[in-house]
């Protein structure tokens, strides 16, 4: 119990760390290492703002996400205006190859779908399509297209692993499927370790999905 007053005292003050939340409107219980985030904020950016800065503090295990997007005193954007908002500014970012994007709105929440080469693509419309007015979550269906072979995928992991800071890489497996899909499995000794694991995953290109199985402790 001692623990997760500590613990919840620490994701206290680093929401209040955090310039881009208010911490003023959440809510922060702690559990067996797990937080849960309730309350309400004016954006779905700075929602997952504060999810981040939870996960940041040393010791948290989990997350249950429970803060709602709300908009006091302005009326609610109309789903086709998000709509052209969120196909304008993915437009406009030279990172996401034109038209491979498309994008679907049903009551202020935003589906993504198509297909790019590259994760950072995939981020950089979540991105772009979380902070736009009116949205109040994300739903990130866009693909990944396979390019290359499953041997060069795992090579090119590990050697990136062995290169972070962050990470030991003896203490991490990784095993890849005839699909592109990355599965970790083994230990890290922080959130950060294993985000920067996940990270080594994500940037290769043609890499579909990855299956976070770290133990963080």
């Amino acid at each position: 119990m001692k623990r997760d007053e500590e613990l919840r005292q620490l994701v206290i003050d680093e929401l209040e760390f955090e310039p881009s939340v208010d911490a003023s409107r959440i809510g922060i219980a702690v559990g067996d290492g797990i937080v849960t985030l309730s309350g309400h904020v004016p954006t779905y950016d700075q929602k997952c703002a504060a999810e981040r800065a939870a996960l940041r503090v040393k010791g948290i295990r989990g997350i249950a996400q429970e803060i709602h997007v709300m908009y006091p005193g302005t009326p609610q954007t109309a789903d086709d205006q998000i709509a052209k908002r969120a196909l304008d500014i993915i437009a406009w970012n030279v990172a996401i190859p034109q038209g491979a994007v498309q994008v679907k709105v049903q009551d202020g929440w935003v589906t993504l779908t198509g297909s790019v080469p590259w994760q950072f693509q995939r981020d950089a419309a979540m991105s772009s399509v979380r902070r736009l007015s009116g949205v109040r979550g994300v739903n990130n269906q866009i693909d990944i297209t396979p390019h290359v072979h499953a041997a060069d995928v795992k090579a090119t992991i590990q050697a990136a692993l062995h290169r972070n800071a962050d990470v030991d890489a003896a203490a991490i497996r990784v095993d890849v499927d005839g699909n592109n899909k990355i599965t970790l499995n083994g230990n890290v000794k922080s959130w950060a370790g294993r985000a920067a694991a996940e990270r080594a995953a994500w940037s290769i290109a043609g890499v579909k999905s990855v299956d976070d199985r770290l133990s963080v402790g």
